[in-house]
């Protein structure tokens, strides 16, 4: 177990008005300095999906694909101790400052990446955001009983969302 502190930064412009947020940084994820970059995970194939759109490869692909479709993405940890990327050693959490990012944006709806996303927004944001959050399943490869097709979906209420 670990003390870790969020180091990547949302990913939004003002026009956004869907926020996906995760739980904290995967250490693949923290290493490449993106989200979502484990190559097991299947966040991206599963967004390319929905959106009838080629994967996007690099960094700079995924956040143009974010801004075309005025998606945001952030995580609710900044700060917490954890091992690993185990959701459910999760401790001592500190939470991003959710307020602040809708209040430069467009943003009107929230998704979680999991449950434990879901749990920790409700228990320290939505009483500040007042925004009510969808829970989706994790894209993580431990989340092993979804498999794309059935993630795809689940995550195809993203395109009624952003029209």
């Amino acid at each position: 177990m670990e003390r870790l502190k969020h180091k990547l930064d949302p990913i939004y412009d003002k026009k956004s008005k869907l926020l996906i947020l995760g739980t904290f940084p995967s250490p693949k994820s923290r290493e490449i300095n993106f989200y979502y970059t484990h190559p097991q995970n299947r966040f991206w194939k599963v967004l390319g999906n929905i959106l009838n759109i080629e994967i996007p490869k690099d960094n700079g692909s995924r956040i143009k694909i974010l801004y075309k479709y005025n998606i945001a993405i952030w995580d609710v940890i900044r700060e917490c101790d954890i091992s690993g990327s185990k959701d459910s050693s999760i401790r001592n959490v500190i939470p991003n400052d959710i307020v602040s990012l809708i209040n430069k944006t467009n943003i009107k709806y929230i998704v979680t990446t999991g449950n434990k996303a879901y749990e920790l927004y409700n228990k320290y944001l939505y009483s500040k955001t007042k925004i009510e959050a969808i829970k989706l399943p994790s894209t993580s490869p431990a989340n092993a009983r979804m498999n794309v097709e059935k993630l795809t979906k689940e995550y195809s209420i993203i395109k009624d969302l952003i029209g």
